[in-house]
């Protein structure tokens, strides 16, 4: 998987939190120019991060040794039985090898979270000092959290074919907790997991587009913080009259409010591709079908429940902080777009959105489709 390359021609060692200044040079113009970099994005220690994490993750479900070993061999042997029925629904082909997927457990999640965010953030652990090691451990103690709850991920940037990882004691755990056929609910899931590799390997500038979106939400410019506080309180405002905007609420809306211009459409790029990946990937797997997956339905209808369970207050606050219920916000709209645009014009016309950035849905389209579907296909 290959994006736009970034091209520097001196950086900054990003040894401290202040804003630092980075040549680059311009694909388009050749041009070199002066850009803002983020001591945030390199204010992460993110090895300490790993360290962090896999000693305070708790242990997954309790297992014997030959039902851990039966699972991790089926998830391999699912992971690769997917790709041909995702293949088959999203009409997605491009003849690229099937890479083995990698059967983790917690730990081993942290550390390919924490090489993935160190490689999206373009951030070295041997330059960050003792600046980065607060940020580290609170980093850790994050994915400590994320850990105990992701199935499976795929990482378009570790590697020229990205990594598939799934987490052989998580998948455990939750098909114990909802009774469902375990091979049923392994294949359900790596139906998903392998719908995002095969998103990012017949689109490739996705990796590349995420990559830039991330840097400009990183950069840190020269606003007076009066501006700053000034849009916080209107949005706090908008929050008491009633019209804050349902796909900006929570933390994330907050987060939208305090940002200048060019980060807040950085965010809104990324959400809105996210809500198309993550609810594309959900209709794929239940478009598989009962040949493929027999117990399907019945897998989809406790899950959903499974989902809008409150969980204890500790949980809730987690969540809330951590931006997991607008993770599922996310699989429930982006489905629904999915849904709705290929049952109206089929999932060949469908796929016209994987062309570049611009066909992408945006903010006023993913919640009524018919405007992506008339500005697009026309």
């Amino acid at each position: 998987m290959t994006g736009p390359e970034h091209n520097s021609a001196d950086a900054a060692r990003p040894d401290s939190g202040e804003s630092h200044a980075q040549l680059v040079i311009d694909p388009k113009t050749g041009e070199l120019s002066r850009k803002s970099k983020s001591g945030l994005t390199g204010a992460v220690d993110w090895q300490l991060a790993a360290r962090t994490g896999s000693l305070l993750v708790p242990s997954g479900p309790r297992t014997t040794r030959y039902s851990a070993e039966q699972a991790v061999a089926e998830l391999a042997e699912a992971s690769i039985r997917a790709e041909a029925p995702v293949r088959e629904v999203s009409h997605l082909v491009d003849g690229s090898v099937v890479p083995a997927a990698r059967i983790v457990d917690r730990p081993g999640w942290i550390r390919a979270a924490a090489a993935s965010m160190s490689a999206l953030t373009g951030t070295d652990s041997r330059d960050r000092g003792f600046v980065g090691k607060p940020a580290g451990v609170q980093a850790g103690a994050m994915l400590a959290f994320l850990s105990t709850a992701i199935l499976g991920q795929y990482d378009p940037f570790s590697g020229p074919d990205g990594t598939l990882l799934l987490v052989a004691p998580n998948i455990m755990g939750v098909e114990r907790a909802l009774g469902v056929p375990p091979s049923d609910f392994r294949l359900w899931v790596c139906l998903h997991e392998v719908t995002h590799r095969v998103q990012f390997s017949s689109a490739p500038w996705l990796a590349g587009y995420m990559k830039r979106n991330v840097e400009v939400l990183g950069e840190v410019g020269d606003e007076p913080m009066a501006d700053i506080l000034a849009r916080l309180m209107e949005a706090v405002k908008d929050r008491r009259r009633g019209i804050e905007d349902p796909a900006a609420s929570g933390v994330i809306g907050l987060l939208r409010a305090s940002q200048p211009e060019p980060q807040r459409e950085a965010l809104d790029r990324l959400l809105m591709l996210g809500t198309l990946l993550e609810g594309h990937a959900d209709h794929v797997m239940d478009a598989v079908g009962p040949a493929v997956v027999p117990s399907v339905t019945r897998i989809r209808s406790a899950f959903d429940q499974r989902r809008r369970r409150p969980g204890n207050p500790i949980q809730r606050l987690l969540r809330a902080l951590l931006g997991m219920d607008a993770k599922v916000a996310q699989y429930v709209r982006g489905k629904k777009f999915v849904d709705e645009v290929v049952a109206t014009v089929g999932m060949e016309r469908f796929n016209a959105i994987w062309t570049d950035g611009d066909t992408l849905p945006r903010t006023d389209e993913i919640g009524e489709p018919r405007r992506w579907v008339n500005r697009v296909l026309g």
